[in-house]
Order: C-alpha cells, then sequence, then structure tokens
C-alpha cells in the first residue's frame, strides 16, 4: 500500500459527471491554484479538497498543526473536524492555527450527540477549542442505525440543537454525516428537508457494495445540497489496486464539491494538492475501469465501516431456527 487517504467513490447510472453538471462545475483555476466549486445551495466557493482532522491522533500534536497550516498555504479553504476527533484535540490543532485566516476559510464540525442537550454542550466545546464564535457548518455526525435517526428527530432530539443553532448565527450551514449504511442517510432525508449539507464515504469499489452513490448521491445532487465526500481510498485499501491518483481523481469526476482528506504529513498534503491541481475529469470510460479494478476487494473487509450484510443474515438465520 502506497498510502491512506480520507475520502472516495465510483460512477453512478443516471448522474452527470462535474462537467456537465452546473451546481459542481469547478472554477478555471489561475495556473497552480486549486479549483474550486460552488458548495450546493450554500453559495460557498470551497476548494475541491479539504483537510480533515479525523487522522491527526497518528501524528502529534505540533505534526498537526504544521500539516494544517501548510494546507491553508498551499490554498486550501474547507477544513473538517468533529467533537470526537481526538478527544477533542483536533479542533485544539484547528484553534491554534487557523483563527487568522478565519474569514478566509471555511470551517467545519461536528457532533455525534443524539439529544438537543448533548449537541448544545458539544457545540459549547467545539467553538471554545476552535476559538470562533460561530462554524460555517455543524453536523449531525454518524449516523449510523434507524434507531438513532428516530432519537435526533424525537421531542428533545438533536435536530433541535442544529435548528437553534442555525437561528442564532453560531452556526451559518447545517448538515449530517454517515457511513455505516445508504438506507439510514436516506431516512435522514426523509425525515428533513432543510439540510444544507451532506458527507458520505465514496470510492471506486462502493458500487458493489451498499452503494453510497447508487443510493443517496443522486437525491443529494436532486436537492441541491452541498455534498463532501470522504474514503476515497477506503483507508488505503484500494491502494493495492489502484494509484492515489486514481482514487481521487475518480471521486472528483462525481457531482460532489469537496473530497475530505486526512493527511498526517506535509508530504500528503502537497502530494493531494497536486493531483488537484492538475485535476481533469474522468471519462465514463475510465470511471467503469476503475469500478471493475476495485469490484474485487469490495464488501465489509474492505469498507468495514459498512453494515456486514452477510453477518447479519447468519444471525437472522441463527435466531431464526433457534425459534423454531
Amino acid at each position: 500500500m502506497r498510502r491512506r487517504t480520507f475520502i472516495s467513490s465510483s460512477a453512478m447510472a443516471g448522474i452527470a459527471l462535474p462537467g456537465s453538471l452546473p451546481s459542481t462545475a469547478a472554477t478555471k483555476p489561475a495556473q497552480g491554484e486549486i479549483p474550486k466549486r460552488v458548495f450546493g445551495k450554500t453559495g460557498e466557493k470551497l476548494t475541491i479538497i479539504g483537510q480533515a482532522g479525523g487522522r491527526f491522533p497518528l501524528c502529534s500534536f505540533e505534526e498537526a498543526k504544521a500539516v494544517t497550516r501548510r494546507a491553508y498555504e498551499l490554498g486550501i479553504n474547507y477544513f473538517d473536524c468533529a467533537r470526537i476527533y481526538w478527544n477533542g484535540k483536533s479542533e485544539e490543532v484547528y484553534g491554534e492555527v487557523l483563527p487568522p485566516f478565519r474569514k478566509s476559510i471555511f470551517l467545519t464540525t461536528k457532533s455525534p450527540q443524539r439529544t438537543r442537550q448533548g449537541a448544545e454542550e458539544d457545540l459549547v466545546k467545539s467553538l471554545r477549542a476552535l476559538k470562533t464564535d460561530y462554524l460555517d457548518l455543524w453536523q449531525i455526525h454518524q449516523v449510523s442505525t434507524l434507531e438513532e435517526v428516530e432519537q435526533i428527530f424525537a421531542p428533545g432530539g438533536a435536530i433541535e440543537a442544529f435548528e437553534a443553532a442555525k437561528k442564532a448565527g453560531k452556526c451559518r450551514f447545517m448538515g449530517f454525516t454517515g457511513h455505516h449504511d445508504p438506507e439510514v442517510h436516506l431516512a435522514m432525508l426523509k425525515n428533513y428537508d432543510k439540510y444544507d449539507t451532506i458527507l458520505m464515504p465514496l470510492n471506486p469499489a462502493d458500487p458493489s457494495y451498499l452503494s453510497f452513490e447508487k443510493l443517496v448521491l443522486p437525491v443529494a445532487v436532486e436537492r441541491g445540497m452541498g455534498i463532501q465526500a470522504m474514503k476515497s481510498t477506503a483507508n488505503a485499501g484500494l491502494l493495492s489496486e489502484l494509484h492515489l491518483k486514481d482514487c481521487l481523481e475518480y471521486v472528483l469526476s462525481l457531482p460532489i464539491h469537496c473530497l475530505a482528506l486526512g493527511c498526517t504529513t506535509i508530504g500528503q498534503i502537497e502530494d493531494d494538492v497536486r493531483i488537484a491541481q492538475q485535476f481533469q475529469p474522468l471519462s465514463s470510460e475510465q470511471m467503469a475501469r476503475a469500478r471493475e479494478r476495485a469490484a474485487g476487494l469490495a464488501g465489509p473487509r474492505l469498507e468495514n465501516w459498512k453494515r456486514d450484510v452477510k453477518k447479519q443474515a447468519s444471525a437472522q438465520r441463527y435466531w431464526d431456527g433457534a425459534r423454531v
């Protein structure tokens, strides 16, 4: 394996590539700049790749600060984080580096809390750690089950905190994230139509197993949401068959707006920026070849964050037999 990364995706039937889709069309960059896309109905222009703080526990605090600073120097304006990353230290990294540039970046974080009180407590901690009085985007984090969807929308559920925060100006936009089951994403979308954004795992293997690309991405495109991608290399699992450049270009050729990358070294962020600067959308034939090469790896062993269909079916057969 040549390295890790934080995002991925694949081509889907019935969805146009970015070049033919105005909402994801990249503005023509000056030489050496990172292309930008309008982030759905938010109207914000984001660099097509962003720095994410989820992998900062793999390096030191000072190294994480250096990566963040270098990302900004290279022109990245999208910075992703979450309250639970590194027990809050990832937000503290951003808080040490990004405040001087606050007005020129798009800052996001997330809360995994399912109650209004828990989410509001997270927001206070996040704003303090990030050293800002508002977020550009606050997201309901890693929604994984239908039970969690019910909790979020029950009286006193987390959605109340997000609506209140947006109304109070503590976040400009709100959305949700998840990677376990596309059906859960669809349930979140069915329950609520006021999200500004969505974050989902996308990669060349995704269409072959519990596909977010096939099931969720078309809905997000239709709604005009700001679409973020993650896990483009399947946590480096695809790098035995595909090059890093292949994985990033595949995802960026989908109708998304920004790909979040969990870099932990300056070399990684510089590599990613170089690929983004030179990006040209892949043809449908190139996309198909990438999916074919990834298909042999597809399944829960590669994307182990997804629901394991076979394991659940086996458990169900066991319990069905026990009831006979």
